[in-house]
């Protein structure tokens, strides 16, 4: 399925687990938790950056691939440990004065239903949870979330 955005967009809003990350965790011999992130997803928030576009993490967890991604590309909105994402997508919305048509929201688990379903141009992976993909008007990458969906999305953006 081919996504369709218009060049309206201004604001790509993500969350980060199960869209940059594959929603796997490694747990070392330390206890320390870490992800993998696919390249083709970092390379996609330097594409945005130098394309102008605004960008925005709303992240139920906390992690330092999320710190390392927002300091590398300045990243505007950075919300972790959020588990009510609508409200903070709204304030994002207002404090930048976006109309539907100029921001993204990209999700994946039942803690982005809310924020998806607020959003007129909502994006989901195909390995995102049923109750996800069953909202009404949501698009769906061919990528797989951490496999490049994130930058599926962008290159769709920059071919408008």
């Amino acid at each position: 399925m081919t996504l369709n955005l218009p060049d309206t967009i201004k604001f790509v809003i993500t969350d980060f687990d199960g869209v940059i990350t594959d929603n796997c965790v490694y747990i070392g011999s330390d206890g320390e938790m870490t992800r993998k992130l696919n390249f083709k997803d970092v390379m996609a928030f330097s594409i945005l950056r130098k394309n102008g576009f605004r960008i925005g993490i709303i992240s139920g967890e906390k992690n330092s691939a999320i710190e390392l991604i927002a300091k590398k590309f300045n990243v505007e909105e950075v919300h972790q440990g959020i588990r009510i994402k609508i409200d903070v997508l709204k304030s994002i919305v207002e404090r930048y004065g976006l109309k539907e048509d100029e921001f993204v929201y990209i999700g994946d688990d039942i803690n982005d239903i809310e924020a998806l379903e607020y959003t007129k141009y909502a994006i989901t992976v195909p390995d995102a949870v049923k109750k996800v993909k069953e909202i009404k008007g949501i698009q769906v990458t061919t990528a797989r979330g951490g496999e490049g969906a994130f930058r599926e999305v962008v290159d769709t953006l920059l071919l408008q």
